[in-house]
C-alpha cells in the first residue's frame, strides 16, 4: 500500500492566529488526542518573540514536555533567526522549519526586506543549524502565487530551491499561502522541483482559500509528492486575506487518502475526537468536513464513535 506522511499543524500554523490564548495544559491534551489518532510528526509552535504572537509564549517548555512523553513522534517548529535556533536547540527539537518569500513584494511588505536580504540570511541560518546537526525543512511561501504580484515565475522557485538545498535544507516546502494555486500549476512545479532536485524532500502547504485545497493536494500527490501538512478540523486562516480559510483540515485529508487506498497511519475517528476537543475550546466549530458528516450520517450507517 502506497503511503504519505501528513504533517500535523493544529498547534503551530493553525494556533498562531488565535486570540484565545491556549495555556500549556490545553495544548497538551490536544498532544495527547492527535498522539492517540497516530500522528507522528507535528509542528508545535514558532520561536519568535511572544510579543509579536503571544499564542507560542510556552513552545519552549511544549517542545520539552512532548518529547519526554512521546517520543516516537516527530516534534518541529518555526525559527527566523539565530535565536530562535538556540532556543529550539536548548528545548531539545533536532527538525526546525525556515521560511523565506519567493515573492519580492510580500519580502518588503511583511519581512520589510528584499527577498534577497531575506534569503541570505536565511540560508546563512540553516547552513550555521545544519552545520550543528539540526535538520532543516525550507519552505517558500507564496510559491504559487502572491496577493500584491500575481503569479510567480516557475524558474525564481526552481532558483529559490536550489539555493536553499545548497545550504543544507533537506526538505523543501512549496507554501500556497495565499491559496491562489489550482490543480494544474500544483502539479507542474511539484514535478518540475522533483525533476531539478530528486535527492530533497518535497512537501506541500496548501491552503483552502478558494475551496481547492484537497485538489490540490490530490494533484500534488499525482506528482509525486508524498509529504503535506494538515491541520485537525482545518484550523488556521490565511495572513494574507482576512477571514480566508486557511489549511487543509486533517481529518478531510485522511479520508481522501484513505479512498484512493493509501496509507496516512491516521485513525479517522481518533482525529474527529481531537477536533471535537478543540471546537469546544474554541467554542466554535471548525471548518473540516468529514467529522461533521460522519455525524449527520443517517440511521444505520457507521458513526465516528463507532469506529
Amino acid at each position: 500500500m502506497m503511503r504519505v506522511v501528513l504533517q500535523e499543524e493544529a498547534l503551530g500554523d493553525g494556533l498562531q492566529g488565535e486570540s484565545r490564548l491556549f495555556g500549556l495544559a490545553e495544548k497538551l491534551e490536544i498532544v495527547r488526542l492527535l498522539a492517540l489518532a497516530g500522528v507522528r510528526r507535528l509542528q508545535l509552535g514558532s520561536f519568535v518573540n511572544p510579543r509579536s504572537v503571544p499564542q507560542v509564549a510556552n513552545t519552549d517548555v511544549l517542545v520539552s514536555l512532548v518529547r519526554q512523553q512521546y517520543p516516537d513522534i516527530l516534534c518541529t517548529a518555526q525559527v527566523h533567526n539565530e535565536r530562535g535556533v538556540e532556543r529550539a536547540v536548548r528545548s531539545g527539537l533536532e527538525h526546525l522549519s525556515v521560511i523565506v518569500p519567493v515573492s519580492e513584494s510580500d519580502s518588503r511588505k511583511h519581512d520589510g526586506r528584499s527577498a534577497a536580504e531575506v534569503m541570505t540570511a536565511a540560508t546563512r541560518l540553516i547552513a550555521t543549524a545544519t552545520a550543528g546537526g539540526v535538520r532543516i525543512r525550507a519552505g517558500l511561501r507564496c510559491a504559487f502565487g502572491c496577493v500584491y504580484e500575481g503569479e510567480i515565475a516557475e524558474a525564481a522557485v526552481l532558483d529559490a530551491v536550489g539555493q536553499l538545498a545548497a545550504a543544507g535544507a533537506g526538505e523543501i516546502s512549496l507554501a500556497d499561502t495565499a491559496g491562489m494555486a489550482h490543480p494544474e500549476q500544483v502539479k507542474r512545479l511539484a514535478a518540475a522541483v522533483r525533476a531539478a532536485y530528486p535527492e530533497i524532500g518535497l512537501s506541500l502547504h496548501l491552503h483552502d482559500t478558494r475551496g481547492l485545497g484537497l485538489v490540490n493536494l490530490y494533484a500534488g500527490y499525482a506528482a509525486g509528492v508524498r509529504a503535506f501538512d494538515v491541520a485537525a478540523g482545518g484550523l488556521g486562516d490565511c495572513p494574507f486575506i482576512e477571514g480566508a480559510p486557511g489549511n487543509v483540515a486533517t481529518e478531510d485529508a485522511v479520508h481522501l487518502f484513505k479512498g484512493m487506498g493509501v496509507d496516512t497511519g491516521l485513525d479517522l475517528a481518533g482525529l474527529c475526537r481531537a477536533v471535537d476537543a478543540i471546537e469546544a475550546l474554541l467554542e466554535r466549530p471548525l471548518r473540516g468536513r468529514i467529522c461533521r458528516a460522519r455525524e449527520e450520517s443517517p440511521p444505520g450507517t457507521v458513526r465516528r464513535e463507532a469506529e
